[in-house]
């Protein structure tokens, strides 16, 4: 495996945390579960053990601040946009942006509509107000992302949203969407942190933290001033972004544990990997690895996602027959390789890559899918 240029460390996973593909919650650091371990029983700097830290203490907000340092400096985050940790996942925001930037409003949303999340985001955006589905590609099976020459994108949208990675597909742009004259809004809850990203171009930003960034529990949401200054007054206090902005994302209880594993996430990326760009090597070098295994084995495994709207964080594909899928899984489980079960509504395999997979872990699963299809491959027809 080609795993491009020396120098981030890469953690390797113990045999505690075994092999964890999961689409969610995925795999967390080794260094981070350890400190979290540790802070279980007495957090640093603190006599108490984590869970029994009040979210109103000095020692919290010094958490905070730090996790939002470390975003602010692996995106070179502009001082004219809020890092708020909220509650409710992905789905809440599904509600939330739209009762910021859309309730109230004669002009339509633009959504596009490539996969499972982006289905979930347009149902709860319509009751706030006018939604404009750009593309569609549910009659296609959700196989590929639409070219830019299908996307009629029109100065007049009240905000452009998309989802830029979808897990259960295994899609993901490798550009932006939209122009200057439309507030961009994306979903990058499986892909925010890893890889590069220039926030400027983005109005706001969310991503749960239960895949790249942390534990469920915590929702990081990167919104510009401008936006906080459009929302309607009456909205209520806990979906109000400028409360939660505010209070410095301690407007009511917030989940201690989650934020605090979040911000040793972060800290792992900036201090450990050594930033995006190096965390960008690893996990193209990861994807590669899976995606060759499926593209040499001569239809054995067949990949979902078009070639080139291959996700690197979910690699998405299915055996010739489902009684070798459900060995497939079934004997991987025995192996130690956990969470490779597809989505409920597709089914399949899926390899989630994220962050905090190691490329050890990769290498195993590459071996264990060759040595699979080396003693079925007789079978295709069962």
């Amino acid at each position: 495996m080609n795993r491009g240029t020396a120098g981030p460390r890469v953690i390797t996973l113990s045999r505690a945390n075994h092999y964890n593909f999961s689409g969610g919650p995925g795999a967390l650091p080794e260094s981070v579960l350890e400190e979290t371990q540790r802070a279980l029983l007495q957090a640093p700097g603190h006599t108490l053990g984590l869970l029994g830290i009040s979210h109103r203490s000095p020692w919290f907000r010094s958490i905070v601040d730090e996790a939002e340092a470390n975003i602010r400096h692996l995106l070179h985050l502009p001082r004219n946009y809020r890092v708020l940790f909220l509650q409710g996942g992905g789905s809440l925001q599904f509600s939330m942006v739209p009762m910021t930037l859309l309730r109230g409003s004669r002009r339509p949303a633009e959504y596009i509509e490539t996969g499972y999340w982006s289905q979930k985001a347009i149902v709860e955006a319509r009751r706030e107000g006018p939604v404009r589905v750009l593309w569609n590609g549910s009659a296609e099976g959700y196989r590929r992302l639409p070219r830019p020459a299908e996307l009629l994108h029109r100065p007049d949208a009240a905000y452009l949203h998309y989802v830029s990675n979808e897990t259960v597909e295994g899609l993901q742009f490798h550009r932006l969407l939209g122009n200057q004259d439309v507030l961009r809004v994306c979903d990058m809850s499986s892909d925010f942190l890893s890889r590069p990203l220039d926030p400027t171009p983005f109005a706001l930003i969310y991503a749960h933290a239960q895949k790249n960034l942390g534990p469920a529990g915590v929702t990081v949401v990167i919104v510009r001033d401008d936006v906080l200054q459009r929302a309607p007054r009456d909205l209520p206090a806990m979906l109000d972004y400028r409360e939660h902005a505010r209070m410095g994302s301690i407007y009511n209880t917030a989940p201690v544990f989650a934020i605090y594993v979040t911000m040793l996430v972060t800290r792992w990326l900036r201090h450990e990997v050594g930033g995006l760009e190096l965390m960008d090597v690893i996990n193209r070098g990861k994807a590669a690895e899976l995606y060759d295994a499926i593209d040499s084995s001569d239809g054995f495994y067949r990949g979902h996602a078009a070639p080139g709207d291959r996700s690197l964080m979910n690699v998405v594909f299915s055996l010739p027959a489902p009684e070798l899928e459900a060995l497939f899984l079934a004997q991987a489980e025995s192996a130690g390789f956990h969470g490779l079960a597809g989505h409920r509504s597709l089914g399949g395999i899926r390899a989630s890559l994220y962050n905090a997979v190691s490329p050890d872990a990769v290498d195993a699963l590459r071996g264990f899918m060759e040595f699979f299809r080396r003693r079925h491959e007789n079978q295709r027809e069962v």
